[in-house]
């Protein structure tokens, strides 16, 4: 029988509501919250990606990042990538930006070093198309991908 710890999925939304389209994560999250999880499927909010998020990686076998992106396609478009390709990228960002500004991607590159044992990971995003500091509320595109994400997210969980 595997352990809760080998079977369990961790959705992770990221994002800040008060940064326009940002906070795609934490409309998703407030989505989800409404929905029934079934046993196994943890769902938590984490409104940075800095090192205290680490810990939303740990006790799972597979986890679902929620995140604003930027680089994927039209504002809007829903993209479900490899969360190595994020993580990849971010190698030459964190040299230029610091550790502070650096996102998800710099956060699963410290994964390895930081937990015993890392969880597959997706990133499910968004491409935003307006982030501006203190500018809430999502943009129209955005807006509208929030239940396709969802839905989305919770076909992954639902049994086949």
């Amino acid at each position: 029988m595997a352990s809760e710890a080998s079977t369990a999925l961790h959705v992770i939304c990221f994002g800040n509501e008060l940064h326009g389209d940002d906070g795609f994560g934490p409309a998703v999250h407030a989505r989800l919250a409404a929905a029934a999880l079934p046993a196994g499927v943890r769902l938590m909010r984490a409104d940075l990606a800095g090192l205290a998020a680490i810990a939303c990686f740990e006790g799972c076998a597979q986890a679902i990042v929620v995140d604003a992106v930027q680089g994927f396609g039209p504002p809007g478009s829903l993209h479900d990538l490899d969360a190595s390709s994020i993580a990849a990228d971010a190698a030459g960002n964190e040299a230029r930006a610091g550790f502070h500004g650096a996102g998800v991607g710099s956060l699963l590159q410290l994964l390895p070093a930081a937990l015993e044992r890392v969880p597959a990971i997706r990133l499910v995003g968004v491409e935003a198309g307006h982030i501006q500091a203190f500018a809430p509320g999502l943009s129209v595109a955005v807006a509208a991908a929030v239940e396709m994400a969802a839905a989305h997210i919770i076909a992954r969980w639902a049994p086949p």
